[in-house]
């Protein structure tokens, strides 16, 4: 890794590397989590070296107050290198490249009607929450937003260092338990709502032919005939020989809805390019961590018992009511060691 963040330097500084604009940002990124990585190792070597020393301190000391200090000191450093190792550990796996890109990330409400779309809008303040917390930038690329200001649908995406990392462990079903606030017996339902992680496609991944698009144009409609825009600004675009669609509303500016239309189209063409390719997963991984498809239920969200179960990987933890809130770190790592285990 030390050779290869001087190499990546060295080509940094190429004045053909720096004209290459999508060569540059790939480099860049390498060099990047390169350099994160050794910044750890040298502290890790750090550590090591202060160990050896309390060992020292601990062997020659000449009374017990000497003795039992040193010897405290190498429980603290021996707690902080553990930490560090695991740390280590994730940094020097091998990484996907599309672990840095950008993601769309689509969150359905399903069954349960408005309750599915009211915890649709939890996992979208869930998601917004963690976002904040690690500098990363959310924009909504379209959204339906229910009665009781939930999401029938919202579109969003995700940049920022490493988004589609953890967000790709978020596709799947995803289902709540609680008491709905429609509820009026305090009867415990159970809803679903699903959610769909796809990587940004860059220029160099994916070509399309302006051709094969059917761009259609109209009027912009809010809940309850509120925010009606008189123009046509909302965008609807077709991928024809695909099938596939994108829309967007959510500007005023028919360019900046397009704009934002393309960029989920061009999500999901990758996206299921991708799926063609997915025989070359592993079946121990598809049983361990799950293909990430809509119709796999990944996760449990059980209120009253302020419980979370990650069914891929068999945890449940007691603290929900935080990772509502968008504390998702401790999970998102459990998901990467069991993926990591198996590859």
């Amino acid at each position: 890794m030390r050779l290869r963040a001087a190499e990546l330097e060295q080509q940094l500084g190429d004045p053909r590397v720096t004209s290459d604009i999508p060569l540059l940002r790939t480099l860049t990124r390498e060099f990047r989590a390169a350099a994160a990585a050794l910044e750890q190792l040298r502290e890790y070597e750090r550590l090591e070296k202060e160990m050896q020393d309390a060992e020292q301190m601990s062997r020659e000391a000449d009374d017990n107050e000497m003795r039992e200090l040193a010897d405290k000191e190498l429980a603290d450093l021996g707690v902080r290198m553990e930490k560090l190792a695991t740390t280590l550990e994730a940094v020097l796996r091998p990484r996907s490249p599309d672990w840095d890109k950008g993601c769309i990330v689509e969150i359905r409400a399903a069954a349960g009607g408005e309750e599915a779309a009211l915890f649709a809008g939890d996992l979208f303040r869930m998601y917004s929450h963690y976002a904040e917390n690690h500098g990363l930038k959310i924009e909504v690329m379209d959204s339906r937003p229910s009665e009781l200001k939930g999401f029938k649908e919202v579109v969003f995406s995700v940049e920022g260092d490493e988004p589609y990392r953890y967000f790709r462990f978020e596709s799947g079903v995803h289902r709540v338990q609680r008491v709905p606030e429609t509820e009026a017996s305090g009867r415990i339902h159970t809803s679903t709502v699903t959610v769909a992680v796809l990587p940004e496609a860059e220029e160099v991944e994916l070509s399309i032919n302006p051709d094969d698009l059917r761009v259609d144009v109209y009027r912009a409609g809010g809940h309850g005939g509120q925010g009606v825009n008189k123009t046509e600004s909302a965008v609807r675009i077709t991928h024809i020989p695909t099938g596939l669609v994108a829309q967007c509303q959510d500007e005023r500016s028919q360019q900046r809805n397009k704009a934002k239309a393309m960029k989920v189209l061009a999500a999901r063409l990758l996206e299921a390019r991708r799926l063609k390719d997915e025989s070359k997963t592993t079946a121990a991984r598809r049983k361990q961590i799950g293909t990430g498809d809509r119709s796999e239920k990944v996760r449990t969200y059980n209120f009253p018992q302020n419980r979370l179960t990650d069914h891929r990987i068999g945890i449940s933890v007691h603290n929900l009511d935080s990772v509502i809130e968008g504390d998702l770190d401790s999970l998102f790592a459990a998901l990467e060691k069991a993926e990591a285990a198996i590859e």
